[in-house]
C-alpha cells in the first residue's frame, strides 16, 4: 500500500508532459518487461493451460487496460480528494462480485469494517473539498468508476487463478496483455510524438513502473494467493493514508483533524476486518 501511495504524486508529475493513456501504457509495458525479464532469468514456469492464458488476458483487459487507463483519465479531470474517494470505492465493488464468483461470504463483521474503511477515506479528503470544491465532471467519475470495476474484476480473476500460475509470471503478463491495448489506443487517439522526454520525465516513468508498478503487483498477487480477497482488500484503505504522511513529511502539508479521524477510522475499519 505505501508503494502503491508513491504513485499518486509521480502520476501527478508525469501527466504533465505525457499524454494520459500513452503514459498508462508506458507504465503498464515497462513493469511487465521488468517483470517478465527476470522471470525467464529464474526459470519460472508459463502458464500451461489455455485457461490459465484467458484468466490472465482477463485480468490484463480489467486491472491493467480499464484500471490504468480510468485512472490516468480521470485523474486529469478530478481532484485528487474526489478521485481518491471514488477509487476506493473498489474494495466494495469487488465484495459483491466474490459473493456470486467466489462464493466468499462478506458477512457482518467485514461488511461493517469495509464501509468503515470507505467513510474514512470520505473523511480523510474532506478538507480538500473545502479548500478546492469537488472540482470534476460527469466523464471523470466515470473514468474513475470504471477504473475501480476493472481493478476489482481484475482482483477476483487473479483470486481465481489461486496457485495455478507463478505469481511473477502472472504478474508480468498481466501488464504486458492489459497496455498492448492501451498503447494502440494512445496510437488512435492521442499524439505521443508530444511526449517531452526530459530526464525527470524518464526517473519518474521508471520508478513509478518498476517500483510503484511492478513490484507492488507481484506482492499483492502473491498475497491474493494465500488469503480471502475481501481481507485484503481492507488494507487498501492504507493508500490514501500513506499519501497523506508522504505528503506531510516531504511536502510540507499540515494534517486536518478530519484527515486524522478519517486514518483513524480506516485502521480501525482494517482491525475489525482482519481479526478473528
Amino acid at each position: 500500500m505505501f508503494l502503491w501511495a508513491l504513485c499518486f504524486p509521480l502520476i501527478s508529475v508525469g501527466l504533465t508532459t505525457a499524454p494520459p493513456i500513452y503514459f498508462a501504457a508506458l507504465r503498464s509495458l515497462i513493469a511487465g518487461l521488468g517483470l517478465l525479464l527476470p522471470a525467464f532469468a529464474l526459470h519460472r514456469p508459463l502458464p500451461h493451460t489455455w485457461q490459465i492464458w484467458l484468466i490472465l488476458l482477463g485480468v490484463g483487459l480489467t486491472s491493467t487496460s480499464l484500471g490504468f487507463g480510468g485512472m490516468f483519465l480521470g485523474g486529469g479531470r478530478l481532484s485528487p480528494g474526489l478521485a481518491t474517494v471514488i477509487a476506493n470505492a473498489q474494495p466494495l465493488i469487488a465484495a459483491c462480485i466474490a459473493y456470486f464468483a467466489l462464493n466468499e461470504q462478506l458477512g457482518l463483521r467485514r461488511g461493517i469494517g469495509i464501509f468503515l474503511g470507505f467513510v474514512g477515506i470520505i473523511l480523510t479528503t474532506l478538507p480538500e473539498f473545502a479548500t478546492q470544491g469537488i472540482s470534476g465532471s460527469v466523464s471523470g467519475v466515470g473514468y474513475i468508476l470504471l477504473g475501480a470495476l476493472g481493478v476489482a474484476v481484475g482482483n477476483v480473476l487473479l483470486k481465481r487463478l489461486g496457485g495455478q500460475v507463478d505469481p511473477l509470471v502472472a504478474t508480468a503478463w498481466q501488464f504486458i496483455l492489459g497496455g498492448i491495448p492501451l498503447f494502440l489506443v494512445a496510437l488512435s487517439l492521442e499524439k505521443p510524438t508530444t511526449t517531452t522526454w526530459a530526464f525527470s520525465f524518464i526517473i519518474t516513468l521508471l520508478v513509478l513502473s518498476l517500483v510503484g508498478t511492478a513490484l507492488a503487483f507481484v506482492l499483492w498477487v502473491g498475497l491474493l494467493c494465500q488469503g480471502d480477497l475481501n481481507r485484503l482488500n481492507a488494507f487498501t484503505f492504507l493508500t490514501p493514508i500513506f499519501a497523506l504522511l508522504i505528503g506531510t513529511l516531504f511536502f510540507n502539508e499540515k494534517l486536518a483533524i478530519l484527515e486524522i479521524t478519517g486514518a483513524i477510522l480506516s485502521l480501525v475499519s482494517i482491525f475489525w476486518v482482519d481479526h478473528r
